[in-house]
């Protein structure tokens, strides 16, 4: 299975290659897709043939039930993205940045050793920075910048604490993630560093209040890459806060990081519910959406056990599907209109009924309204918070969500169905078609389509998930 591993990492990287040496422009542009693929297909055969820990690059590497799923997201979530998004001006530097981002976020999610966890993170930054500048002038500009600052710093912090935590290992020094949760030695000596590790993590989760980064880079990046951003990039970054708590649930108990992410989950619930209600750019209302789902996963792993970290798992699939989507349904209304102002694509359901639907169906998917499965995973951290013993924590958590559920869909509602008025005589105002092919409507609708689904796959994957809240030494 070792060989699975190369091929995840290193075919990307060929044509990452191949798309600055390409002569056909038609060729370039469709690089990504396929690097999201083989990923994707990797990840299927990791998840069809059970794996109990195997290793690769002298250990550095780990394919377990939690890497593979991780890995099959990553895979699912890129396809969407980089599939259904409006290609832009076909451009080697552009594909073969996208062809890196996805190496360096597959390589996170196998990452067993610490370091090269970091090394891959720091990595995603590095590329996504050109992809956020990417065609986006000035703003997109500032954008990346503000992001790069802000993305180092925390990457920095992180760092720190991964050597403070190399450091308590004493005589027998290890990064190993597998062999770090066996050595409860590490005891008191290791709280400053699994503190500082997870807190800068948080900054590249867009966890509060580190987020600041989020809504300009997410706003500003074209379609794929905001897709990729919100749906993947996130999630691996938490999926990194995941292995750092449970070497502090093995070392220091449950109590101390539990702590930590129920303050970060109560503060980005509350940044996202406030605002949320006066944003008037669709796209930074996509990117507040995300900091509000990033804090449920938080709620969920502050909670804990078996039936809150499985919700986390797969509202971690089901979170990414329909944001990737969503944000490329957000360029082509971009495409399409001229303008990311609320107030300006008034009407969108009678002006383009494709862009309208797609709109609709993705809010509906992104709020948990049945029968969409993000629904049964936030049920589930809801029911785990009280059974837990967070009744309190879970109680404010909802209140935040509601808010934060009621203005996204008021700000929808505007958009799709809300037509401003206009005098008498004014011709009414055209909008040329939904300008993304059949094929790539296609793929929008399959993943808002495989969201629906999350209820009745959970069940062939119930092994998987078991397996993979196993690794993360959850109990019942």
């Amino acid at each position: 299975m070792a060989v699975f591993v190369w091929i995840a990492l290193g075919l990307p990287v060929v044509l990452a290659a191949w798309s600055l040496g390409a002569p056909r422009a038609g060729i370039v542009r469709h690089l990504p897709w396929i690097a999201s693929g083989v990923v994707l297909l990797c990840g299927l055969l990791f998840l069809a043939h059970p794996v109990e820990g195997t290793a690769a690059l002298a250990g550095m590497l780990r394919v377990d039930a939690f890497t593979a799923y991780l890995l099959f997201v990553v895979g699912c979530v890129a396809v969407v993205a980089t599939g259904g998004a409006l290609t832009p001006t076909p451009n080697g530097r552009f594909s073969a940045l996208m062809c890196l981002f996805l190496v360096a976020m597959s390589l996170a999610v196998l990452a067993d050793n610490l370091g090269v966890l970091w090394v891959a993170i720091e990595a995603t930054t590095i590329t996504t920075a050109f992809l956020v500048a990417h065609g986006g002038g000035r703003r997109g500009l500032e954008a990346a910048w503000k992001y790069v600052v802000l993305g180092s710093v925390g990457v920095a912090i992180a760092f720190l604490g991964i050597v403070l935590l190399y450091a308590a290992t004493g005589d027998t020094p290890s990064l190993s993630w597998a062999d770090l949760v066996t050595r409860p030695e590490l005891a008191q000596t290791a709280r400053i560093g699994l503190a500082l590790a997870v807190l800068g993590l948080a900054t590249k989760a867009g966890l509060a209040p580190m987020h600041s980064w989020l809504p300009d880079a997410h706003s500003q990046a074209p379609a794929q890459v905001s897709g990729l951003m919100s749906g993947v990039l996130l999630a691996v970054a938490f999926a990194g806060i995941l292995r750092f708590k449970t070497i502090s649930d093995h070392v220091l108990g449950a109590g101390f990081m539990r702590s930590l992410l129920a303050i970060a989950a109560l503060l980005s619930l509350a940044v996202a519910a406030t605002l949320v209600l006066t944003q008037r750019n669709y796209k930074r209302l996509l990117a507040y959406s995300s900091i509000e789902h990033m804090g449920i996963l938080a709620l969920g792993a502050a909670i804990g056990g078996q039936l809150a970290t499985a919700a986390v798992l797969l509202h971690i699939l089901g979170h990414g599907l329909t944001k990737a989507g969503l944000f490329v349904v957000a360029g082509r209304t971009l495409h399409a209109t001229g303008s990311p102002e609320i107030a300006e694509v008034h009407g969108l359901l009678a002006r383009s009924p494709s862009l309208g639907r797609s709109w609709l169906l993705g809010t509906a998917a992104l709020l948990g309204f049945p029968p969409f499965g993000l629904l049964l995973t936030e049920l589930a951290i809801i029911v785990a918070g009280y059974q837990r013993g967070m009744g309190v924590v879970t109680s404010v958590a909802v209140l935040l969500l509601l808010v934060g559920f009621a203005g996204i869909s008021r700000q929808i509602l505007a958009m799709t169905l809300t037509r401003h008025q206009e005098p008498p005589s004014a011709t009414p105002e055209v909008l040329a078609p939904d300008p993304a092919p059949a094929i790539q409507r296609g793929i929008v609708l399959a993943a808002f389509g495989a969201v629906a689904l999350i209820p009745v796959v959970a069940w062939p994957l119930a092994d998987v998930l078991t397996a993979a809240v196993t690794v993360l030494g959850a109990t019942p």
